[in-house]
Parts: C-alpha cells; structure tokens; sequence
C-alpha cells in the first residue's frame, strides 16, 4: 500500500484498511494507519480525505479511551465530509457516532445521532449499515434503562424489538458480522431475562457459521457470551 504510485490510492487503501482495523479490533494498527492517511491527505490537500481521515483519527482515541478528544475530532471530521458535498456512507459515519456517544455514556446524544442515521437511510437508500443502526438503537435504549439486570421495562421491549429486526435486516442482506453483533446483544439481553436457551440457541446459529477470525472482537466477544455458565 505504501507503494501505490498515486498517492490518492494511498490515502483511500490506508483510510478503509483503518476502518477494517477497528471492526476487527484491532485499535494500535487502526491509529497508525489513521495518522498516516490523514498525513498523506493533509499534504495533498484532498478536503474528503482530510475528513475521513479525521474521524478515523477520532474514532480510534475516543475507543483508546479519550472520549472527549475523539468525538471533537469525529464531528469534526464528519462536518469537514459533508462540507465537500459528499454523502455517500453518511448512515455509516454517523452510526460510529452514536456508537461512539453510547460508549462513553452519552445516551442520549447517541439515540440522536441515530435519529439522523435512520433519516439519512430513509432519505437516500443506503442500507449496508441498517442491520447496525437498529442494533445501537436496541443498545441505546437498554443504556436508558440503566443496564438493570431484570431488563423487563418498557425500553427492554422496544430493545428486543430493535435487536431482532437488527437481525432478520442482517440475514437478508447476508451480512455475516452484522448479523453476529445483532445476535450478541439480543443473546445477552435474553440471557438477563432468564431465557438461557433461546440465548444460546440465537447466537450458536451464527456464531457456527464463521470458520475464522476467531481473534477478532466481535468474535471473542460471541464465544465468551457462549461460555457464560450464569
């Protein structure tokens, strides 16, 4: 990659190579990469780059823990996209957000941010990223209730109900890590209602599917909800 004669290619494979960094939770390899196509975009004076890469940038210190600086950097970068007209993967950027926002406590922020994300897909079509929407909204409005274990009120209800449509999008679009993700959080809100073997049952019917990148968050995470004997 670093040896791509146009240094548009550069910035582009190291920018997307970041965002496969982060979902595989791969956090150091992210920031790196992220440093560098924001570097290389800063030199070459490309305005969507310069905004992609910084909120890439954001994303990765906001997950090392500096949840203050990154989401000034992710808005910061996502204004500096939507500045160049751009808005392509829009649903995307702003479902990292408000995963964002929920991950540092900032509940309502996030359901906000989400509020627009279903807006921008109704609007414009762009679906690749719903099965995920629903499922922070589903997570966010668990947060609502204060992560009480019982998880019987009425946001528990409306969450299931996020969860599982989270769900049936992931499986017809075939989306694989979405599905799995959908599958973790309506696995573990069951398994705090009690329901063990529809807990197990829901996320052994996706997580048998995969046949590698077993070291991968999302699929560390699956196996130690399966491992979970309470």
């Amino acid at each position: 990659m670093h040896h791509l004669a146009h240094p548009y290619g550069t910035v582009w494979g190291q920018s997307f190579v970041a965002d496969l960094s982060l979902l595989c939770g791969e956090i150091q390899t992210a920031r790196q990469l992220a440093e560098s196509s924001l570097a290389l975009a800063t030199t070459q004076g490309v305005p969507y780059w310069i905004g992609r890469g910084t909120f890439v940038h954001g994303l990765v210190l906001a997950q090392q823990g500096d949840g203050v600086a990154g989401l000034a950097q992710m808005r910061q970068g996502l204004a500096a996209m939507q500045g160049t007209g751009a808005a392509l993967n829009r649903a995307y950027f702003l479902a990292q957000l408000a995963a964002t926002h929920l991950h540092v406590g900032q509940v309502d922020a996030g359901l906000v941010v989400l509020a627009e994300a279903m807006a921008v897909m109704e609007r414009t079509g762009e679906h690749s990223w719903k099965a995920e929407v629903y499922r922070l909204k589903g997570e966010c409005l668990l947060a609502q209730e204060g992560h009480r274990l019982q998880a019987t009120g009425l946001c528990a209800i409306e969450a299931e109900a996020h969860f599982q449509q989270a769900l049936a999008i992931a499986q017809q679009q075939d989306a694989r890590s979405l599905e799995l993700r959908a599958a973790v959080s309506l696995s573990r809100l069951w398994r705090q209602q009690g329901k063990r073997d529809e807990a197990r049952r829901v996320l052994t019917d996706v997580y048998s599917w995969f046949t590698e990148g077993f070291d991968t968050a999302d699929l560390q995470a699956a196996q130690a909800l399966l491992e979970t004997r309470v």
